[in-house]
């Protein structure tokens, strides 16, 4: 699941550069979240999963009110505001370094256990993300400084979600996440006066948002599975592959060139993920591997 989310998010991350330049960001990052809050709600509706709502407690409650303000609404603005002057390469970069502020918070928080080796092997795969061609460096001036929030933001969420995740239906906290996320966006854009913009959108534009919607319902409905089941430090570390995905498509359709570099990146970042998962194999207890599904990956 997480291996499907990165792709999703790989390919977002090259397609959003292009969508965000058609359209102003609130306006395009608002219709493209209520989008895919009425795929979540179709889903729900056709599993038949609305009664789990009245089984929520407060604590679910409040921690999903948390998730849909700290994951789906802030950082969505500052991510698409800044991507308009950020490069994709540059975006999904700062995007990845998702695992070390997930992992920062995991270990203390959620006790999750990270050893030398998976320290190792994040670097490797962050380190190997920067062999490729047209990425020029960070600047860390405002743009690149508004994505690096949203990402400690979302890293925040998705400590909040793995929690959440252990009693509540992963379509509901997307459900939530999303629809909750969605309206205070709406609010936002009626306050700024953008709200006539949303029916202004040419067939074009609205062809790139509906692409980009499809891709974020991929996204957070893998993902939040993937979170079910799975330590939050490895799913952060497997959508680091996602760079890898933007890469290539930049490398095709942007700079048109793919040599040794390119290749290296490749190699080092599945070499990466292996490692990871091999370490993080020989920190389940044997006696409780049924607790752990995702171990099965690296068997």
């Amino acid at each position: 699941m997480a291996l499907a989310t990165a792709i999703f998010s790989g390919i977002a991350n090259f397609v959003n550069k292009f969508a965000v330049s058609q359209a102003d960001p609130l306006v395009f990052t608002t219709l493209k979240n209520i989008l895919v809050a009425f795929f979540i709600i179709g889903v729900v509706i056709f599993a038949r999963k609305f009664p789990k709502f009245r089984a929520l407690s407060r604590g679910d409650i409040i921690r999903l009110l948390a998730i849909a303000i700290i994951g789906g609404s802030l950082p969505f603005y500052l991510f698409f505001s800044a991507l308009k002057e950020v490069s994709a390469i540059n975006a999904s970069l700062i995007h990845k370094s998702l695992v070390v502020w997930v992992t920062l918070l995991a270990v203390p928080l959620l006790r999750e256990r990270i050893s030398p080796i998976q320290v190792g092997a994040i670097g490797l795969i962050l380190s190997a993300n920067l062999l490729i061609g047209g990425f020029q460096g960070f600047s860390l001036q405002g743009p690149e400084l508004m994505i690096l929030a949203a990402t400690v933001f979302w890293a925040v969420e998705n400590v909040i979600a793995k929690v959440t995740l252990r009693r509540v239906d992963p379509d509901i906290v997307v459900g939530a996440r999303m629809g909750i996320g969605s309206f205070i966006l709406l609010s936002a854009l009626v306050l700024s006066g953008k709200t006539t913009q949303l029916f202004a959108f040419t067939p074009q534009q609205f062809g790139f948002t509906l692409l980009t919607s499809f891709l974020l319902f991929g996204y957070v409905s893998t993902w939040y599975r993937a979170l079910r089941v799975a330590p939050v430090t490895l799913t952060a570390t497997v959508l680091t592959s996602a760079t890898l995905v933007t890469n290539l498509l930049s490398a095709a359709f942007v700079t048109h060139t793919f040599g040794l570099f390119q290749f290296a990146e490749l190699v080092f970042v599945i070499a990466g993920l292996w490692f990871f998962l091999l370490a993080a194999r020989s920190l389940v207890d044997p006696g409780s591997r049924h607790l752990a599904p995702w171990v099965e990956t690296v068997r």
